[in-house]
Formats: C-alpha cells, structure tokens, sequence
C-alpha cells in the first residue's frame, strides 16, 4: 500500500489492487497522516552506552580519540564526532551522550514552549512551513534554538507520532488544507490526465458572447452512478439540447467517438466552436476538431459558470436523470424522447417559443445564407 501510495496511485486503485474498500484505505491514511510510520531504533553502527563509558574513562585517563578507537575497535573519526557532538573532552558525559542517542527522539517544537507558539503563530497568518522557517533564519541568526526546517513543521503537523508537539488543526490554514501529506511523487506532473493541446476558453471567438451568430456550443458530462453518464450538447442561441448516450464509460477515447458522431449530426453551418468544462474526457479534443471541424475551448478550473447555458440545461435534465441513477440502462431512444421533450417546453428568455422553433429558424436562415 505505501509504495502504491508513493507512486501516486488513488484511494480506489490501491483499494482495487489489495482487494480492500476504498474508505478502509482512506481512513488508514488519514489516520497514519499519510506518514509512513516506521520503527525507529538505534543502529546497531551506534556507540552502546558500555563504549560511551569507556569513551568517558579514556577520556579522564588522558587517552586521545586514535587509542579510544583503537581500543574500542572504531573509527577514529566516529570517536572524535561522538566526543565533538557531545560538549568536547571537558564536558563529555555518557549517560547525556547516550540519551541524545535515543530513539524515537522528541519532537524540537515539543522541547521548546517559544519557538512553538511561534510557529503556531505564523501557521494561524496562513504563511507556509517554508516562509516560516526561512523568515526565522532571517529574524534569529546564530540562534538554533528559535530555529525549525520546513520539514520538521510538516512531521509535526503529520506524523502520528509528533501530534504533540503542534496543534493538528492548523493543517486547515495551509494552502491545501489537506488533512494528510501527499508523496511528492503523487504532486509531480507524471502525463497523467493532463489535457495536451487545450486552448483556453480565453482564446474563443469573442462573437460568441453575444449569442447572435449561431452554431457556438457548450458541453459537459452529466454524471450518474459512477461510471455512467450521458453527455450533453447545447447550442447557445437557442438552447437546443442533444443529450449523448455514454455506454462505453467516460474515458477520453471511450467518450470521443459517440460525441463526434452527434456533433456531426449537426448541420455544417451550425458548427461553429465547442466549450467544455476542463475534464479528462476532452482528453481528445483534437481528434474531435479534425473530424468535426469544430475548435474545442476549454475552461478555467472550476469555472462552470463560463458554459452556464450548458450548466443551466444540465438542472433541468436532473428531472429526468437522477444523480443515483445508472445512466447506462437508458436507451438512445430514450434519451432522444427527453431531449425532444426539453426542447419543445417554452423558454421565458424566447418570448416563450421553444428552442426547437428557435433552432428551425436559425436553420432556415442559415440554408438562405448558404444559398
């Protein structure tokens, strides 16, 4: 599960591949803070605390650190460091040499009272665990015990079992806001459902605000039990409708081929641009454009309102699809009755004609024009 978890895999693929429900796999995580928890012991490449004594006697009998190691049968270097590390030859202790040693150490910001309302302090102010600790270099030089790395915060904020030494909550004024760490082979771009090519919906025509020319239309998916789900097509003038069926399921390639297939039922002069919400299905926009002639403009993130004809049709067409319904049980047939039905209803901003009288007359002047 962790080496899943490091490779960025999501709570359902890892839940399908240890044959464990998805919400037992989320709640595992959330509960280790998505901190791997492993034992943490002394290395057996560790001075014992018999060597630390002997290292204290020699150092009283005047030995220097090559006959320490000699003796000991270590590294004159590892002696040095141990005596170094440890207040030098006038104040090496063992015991207090051996209990910096221990493992699993406390937390630093559980050890000093100041520096952790400090750092609760900033957390509260929104700056991030790097702001933080690059700030504190800056207001307390030569000062380590006002003093934390980026990295620490995060354990602390974290790891299970540094919980003490912060107020967990603060992980809600972090730009995230996530309750758990994620790997950063999870954050790193890997092709993965990144849309190649996407224009912006900022590229679009801007003839087609107004509504006047005809043939400009927007688009989404509109989800049942997951995965199934139908996609719908409105065109902007009129409001006409094309509700899609989806059999195959919602992937890219499996969504492409049924949406071409209506867009191409479209009379050529009312094929003008597509607006989509920026899901992976669009994955194969380009595709759709060579066979439909139509250019596809994506969305902002988290914009719907950008295509809020199309999100306004969608409320309507939940009167007949349901969210907790299986999309994929109803027939084209079926689907095309709720469309035509949607289309004949009267629109207040029409004047109270439908969208498919609307649409006949857009059609009509379009043949004059083509003539």
């Amino acid at each position: 599960m962790w080496r899943r978890w490091r490779e960025g895999q999501s709570f359902s693929l890892i839940g399908r591949a240890l044959g464990a429900p998805m919400h037992h796999v989320r709640q595992f995580l959330y509960q280790s803070g998505g901190v791997r928890l492993t034992p943490q012991r002394r290395s057996e490449r560790h001075l014992t605390g018999g060597e630390r004594e002997e290292i204290s006697r020699g150092i009283a009998a005047g030995e220097s650190a090559r006959q320490l190691a000699q003796r000991l049968g270590r590294s004159p270097s590892t002696v040095s460091r141990e005596i170094a590390r440890n207040g030098g030859r006038d104040r090496y202790r063992a015991a207090s040499a051996y209990a910096r040693g221990r493992r699993p150490k406390q937390a630093k910001l559980a050890q000093r009272p100041a520096l952790r309302a400090l750092v609760e302090a900033k957390l509260g102010l929104c700056w991030s665990p790097e702001q933080i600790a690059g700030w504190q270099r800056r207001q307390f030089p030569g000062d380590a015990s006002m003093q934390i790395s980026h990295e620490a915060i995060y354990l602390s904020l974290y790891d299970p079992r540094r919980r003490q030494a912060i107020d967990r909550s603060l992980t809600q004024r972090l730009r995230s806001a996530r309750p758990m760490r994620r790997p950063k082979t999870a954050r790193r771009p890997t092709g993965r459902g990144i849309i190649r090519g996407m224009v912006s919906i900022t590229a679009r025509p801007a003839e087609v605000g107004d509504r006047k020319v005809p043939g400009h239309g927007e688009g989404d998916l509109v989800m049942g039990t997951r995965p199934s789900a139908v996609a719908t097509l409105v065109e902007r003038t009129s409001r006409y409708t094309a509700v899609v069926a989806l059999p195959d399921g919602i992937k890219a390639e499996q969504v492409t081929p049924h949406l071409t297939r209506s867009l191409l039922g479209i009379p050529p002069q009312l094929r003008r641009t597509l607006t989509w919400d920026r899901g992976r299905e669009m994955a194969e926009h380009q595709a759709i454009t060579v066979k439909t002639g139509m250019p596809v403009y994506l969305c902002k993130p988290r914009s719907p309102w950008q295509r809020g004809t199309n999100e306004n049709t969608d409320r309507l067409l939940r009167q007949y699809l349901p969210k907790g319904a299986d999309l994929r049980t109803f027939s084209r047939a079926e689907l095309d009755a709720i469309a035509h039905e949607l289309n004949h209803r009267p629109r207040k901003t029409h004047g109270y004609r439908t969208p498919a009288e609307v649409y006949a007359d857009l059609l009509n002047s379009g043949d004059a024009l083509t003539a």
